[in-house]
């Protein structure tokens, strides 16, 4: 029996982030879509220790997209909910992220330009992510497809924006672009700092 991944919990209620994203929204977006991922990871990751068990290489090869779509679904939205405080609670980029973020970007305000515009270009299901390179030591951001997460492309995840329509369609409808200028006032950028010293970030 392998271990198990557990659905984290929410550092606040689901009506907590009104109204930039609604309680249903939340609900459903946590209890169903979260929880799905975790569900579905921990049952792709036992028929990999069997098929580990019984030395399949061809069934350890074909659990890799599942385990890579929900495994990357539980690591997103794990660090997406940290990322949220509820209007007025996430306070704003100081010190050291703040520092970094002009010396990237040019500006907050720039930055905060760059990754919205990205993050509502991105074509279908995706997220947009603020990640430090540890090699260079900068901020960049980066866009993955579906729930693929942030480490495959090389970097630390600091921030990430959910677009898939289920993070923002039963509100916002198709203007992905309202939803994405809206969640701003919801960053938690505590965290967001706090991500980025743990990340060895430049002070």
């Amino acid at each position: 029996m392998t271990q198990q991944y557990k659905l984290p919990e929410l550092p606040y209620d689901f009506n907590a982030l009104e109204p930039v994203i609604s309680a249903e929204i939340m609900m459903l977006h946590y209890s169903k879509h979260h929880a799905g991922y975790v569900t579905n990871l921990n049952k792709a990751m036992e028929q990999l220790a069997d098929a580990e068990q019984k030395m399949d290489l061809s069934m350890q090869v074909g659990l890799q997209s599942a385990i890579k779509f929900n495994g990357g679904g539980n690591i997103n939205h794990s660090i997406f909910w940290t990322n949220l405080a509820p209007v007025g609670k996430g306070g704003a980029p100081e010190g050291a992220l703040a520092k970094a973020l002009a010396q990237d970007f040019g500006a907050v305000e720039k930055f905060t330009e760059q990754m919205s515009s990205k993050a509502v270009a991105i074509q279908g299901s995706g997220w947009c992510w603020l990640g430090l390179n540890k090699g260079n030591g900068r901020l960049e951001i980066a866009t993955c497809d579906n729930q693929d997460p942030l480490v495959i492309k090389g970097l630390v995840p600091l921030l990430g924006i959910d677009v898939w329509e289920h993070a923002y369609y039963l509100q916002y409808k198709n203007v992905r672009a309202d939803y994405v200028k809206a969640i701003w006032q919801i960053i938690n950028w505590k965290n967001v700092a706090e991500r980025y010293t743990a990340a060895g970030g430049k002070a």
